[in-house]
Formats: C-alpha cells, sequence, structure tokens
C-alpha cells in the first residue's frame, strides 16, 4: 500500500494538517486513538473509515519518524 493514495495536505482542509483523503479525520486523530489502546477496527468504525485508511495513517507516522527525531536527552548513568 502507498500511503500518499489514502492521505493528504490540503491548507483549506484542517488548517493544512494531514488527514485522511476526502475527509476531515486528521491522521493525528487516527494516531492519538491507537495509541489511547484502541484498535485499529475501533478508529476505523468511530470515524467510518475503511481499514487500509487507518494503517495508511500508521504509513505515513513511520515515514515522518524516519525523517524527524525528538530528542530524550540522555539517561543518567
Amino acid at each position: 500500500m502507498n500511503w500518499r493514495d489514502r492521505i493528504s495536505v490540503d491548507p483549506s482542509v484542517c488548517h493544512g494538517q494531514a488527514c485522511i483523503r476526502g475527509t476531515r479525520v486528521m491522521v493525528s486523530v487516527v494516531l492519538d486513538n491507537l495509541g489511547a489502546g484502541e484498535t485499529p477496527e475501533q478508529v476505523a468504525a468511530a470515524y467510518r473509515l475503511a481499514p487500509e485508511d487507518v494503517q495508511a495513517a500508521l504509513l505515513y507516522a513511520a515515514e515522518l519518524a524516519k525523517e524527524r527525531f525528538v530528542p530524550l536527552g540522555v539517561a543518567p548513568d
């Protein structure tokens, strides 16, 4: 699957945040719900998304993680 087929960024939709194509469901909302323990099936049902949309959100996040990192600091010895 190519996440680019299911994720869009449009400055006139949700302030330019990445969304599931054809919706106003932001990728961050999908990821927040998954992070909170919801299953992909629950997220898809709650936001009326296809299972592939949820997978695309995860693939998009994985792509971002390859390009950017958040420094966590050095653990004390």
